[in-house]
């Protein structure tokens, strides 16, 4: 019988960089990526065999990313071989690079979905955070060629002070292209980021935010994710309680069923060297695909099993009632206090526990 902890630490995403090795230079980039080229990559065989290892753990999705994962000459192997293995296999790009053969041969690989990255809904505001001109007008080309060769594409946006004004008109910009889901990052100043740490919106305007999300999903047709803003789960239930509606797999579909920081719990991030973090943001070394298996560094890494421990977690999250479905960003609290397990810093709920 599986035991109750096994399955609540099921793997359920994996994040993997394939390269570091990218055409692009965002000001908000977790791996600070160039053009590289970048050492110390997998090599195909070791991919492959680390594709069946991820497999040996569950089912999860396997979402290939960079970054730009189109710059690997080998992606479309590795997604036709994880897709034979039977896993989810889809892709992060920032668009730019796709073109009709690229879509067919993406297309025969297995890939089920593409993520693309809006930051605005018009050039201006896009290629600003991009820092290539021309960047807003490729991505729409890769979209236009996603959606003439039937291959699902969700919107991904990551909300600061430059563009948290613009989060609607992104949003209809998401479901006028005819994306499949438009997922919304708040930034977490890790990487290039760091210089950002200004541009981290107020816990105010991140709580109204997410507010505001959360109605938006009965006014588009959609599927709607906050990504980074593990608070999205409490507010569900939160407003879901004032409209006296119970959070179930009918009504919420996945998000009833998933929690906000899933770092190291049900999710993990795989450098392009090999290293295992619990998530892209989160910049600590908790296993080496390397030298270890995957499955021994899922199982046995001391970080992953303590951020599934919520009886470690300090200060006001620790205390909260939402730990389960929150559990705070710990990229977050890692970057403002170099703890992974204090509290997030910008939350702000006050949990009726008390101290």
């Amino acid at each position: 019988m599986e035991k109750k902890s096994e399955k609540r630490n099921q793997l359920r995403l994996v994040a993997w960089e394939i390269t570091r090795s990218c055409n692009l230079n965002c000001v908000h980039c977790r791996a600070a990526a160039e053009r590289g080229p970048y050492p110390g990559e997998l090599s195909t065989s070791r991919c492959l065999t680390l594709l069946e290892e991820i497999r040996d753990v569950g089912s999860p999705i396997v979402i290939l990313t960079g970054g730009e994962p189109l710059l690997r000459e080998d992606v479309f192997e590795l997604a036709r071989y994880g897709s034979d293995l039977g896993l989810r296999m889809v892709m992060a790009t920032n668009g730019t690079l796709l073109n009709p053969f690229v879509l067919q041969k993406m297309k025969a690989s297995g890939i089920k979905r593409v993520s693309i990255s809006l930051d605005g809904p018009t050039a201006r505001e896009h290629d600003a955070f991009r820092k290539v001109h021309g960047a807003f007008d490729a991505a729409i080309a890769g979209i236009t060629l996603l959606k003439e060769h039937g291959i699902e594409f969700q919107i991904n946006t990551t909300i600061t002070r430059h563009n948290a004004h613009l989060a609607e008109q992104i949003l209809q910009l998401a479901v006028d292209l005819g994306a499949a889901a438009h997922h919304l990052f708040l930034l977490v100043p890790t990487g290039r980021a760091r210089e950002m740490v200004n541009q981290e919106i107020e816990a105010a305007e991140y709580e109204n935010l997410l507010h505001w999300f959360y109605r938006m999903r009965d006014k588009v047709k959609i599927h709607l994710k906050a990504t980074c803003a593990p608070h999205y789960y409490r507010i569900l239930r939160q407003e879901a309680h004032a409209k006296g509606e119970k959070v179930t797999f009918d009504t919420y579909g996945l998000d009833a069923v998933t929690r906000g920081c899933l770092g190291g719990t049900a999710f993990c991030f795989i450098s392009h060297d090999g290293i295992v973090q619990p998530c892209g943001y989160l910049e600590l070394k908790c296993g080496d695909v390397g030298k270890d298996t995957f499955k021994e560094v899922w199982e046995h890494s001391n970080i992953f099993n303590k951020l599934r421990d919520f009886s470690l977690y300090k200060g006001k999250c620790g205390r909260c009632e939402y730990i389960r479905v929150c559990g705070g960003c710990r990229a977050r609290a890692y970057e403002a206090t170099g703890d992974f397990l204090a509290e997030e810093p910008l939350c702000v709920y006050e949990p009726s526990k008390q101290g």
